[in-house]
């Protein structure tokens, strides 16, 4: 057995995953010691740990736990809420609330990324159609949070942990567009 295998926590990660900072988030705000792999974030190049505990999807992030992987950031971030109940939760604990922060997770995971992702990938008429896409989807989720401080309401959580991904990522679309 590998020494990352015996380690109690190992993320496998990448430093510009939007999906692997929602899992340090949740580590973090749970106060949860962890060992850190960088994976490289390209198509071609998985590491054999990687292959190994993501056979499926061959992607990052990956939660090593006592040597049994937990896959996709939504269902990471559950586990460790459930796992770890030490500080406040991630989530709440009356199921609608928890239904609604499921679907705000998702609705970022699936609008915000593809919007982004159209900025990254086009060029002239492109990309200020991802723009567009990109502020309107905003716009969707600033509706959603109102006067409230985070998504839970006046607790940090589950839902808030892949918008502060973003918001710290908005100068670099300053610089491109």
């Amino acid at each position: 057995m590998s020494s990352t295998e015996e380690s109690e926590l190992v993320l496998l990660g990448a430093w510009a995953s939007m999906f692997s900072s929602r899992v340090e988030i949740a580590l973090a705000e749970k106060g949860i010691n962890y060992k850190y792999i960088e994976e490289e974030h390209v198509l071609d190049n998985k590491s054999p740990l990687l292959l190994k505990h993501n056979p499926v999807y061959k992607k990052i992030p990956v939660l090593i736990h006592k040597g049994k992987p937990i896959c996709e950031s939504l269902i990471i971030v559950q586990y460790i809420d459930d796992t770890w109940k030490e500080g406040y939760p991630l989530l709440p604990s009356d199921p609608y609330l928890k239904s609604q922060a499921a679907f705000w997770a998702d609705y970022v995971d699936k609008h915000i990324y593809q919007g982004a992702k159209l900025i990254w990938d086009s060029k002239g008429e492109g990309m200020q159609k991802g723009v567009e896409e990109f502020v309107g989807y905003l716009k969707v989720l600033e509706r959603e949070l109102g006067e409230k401080p985070y998504f839970n309401g006046e607790s940090f959580g589950f839902t808030s942990t892949k918008p502060i991904f973003w918001w710290c990522k908005f100068h670099v679309f300053g610089a491109i567009l």
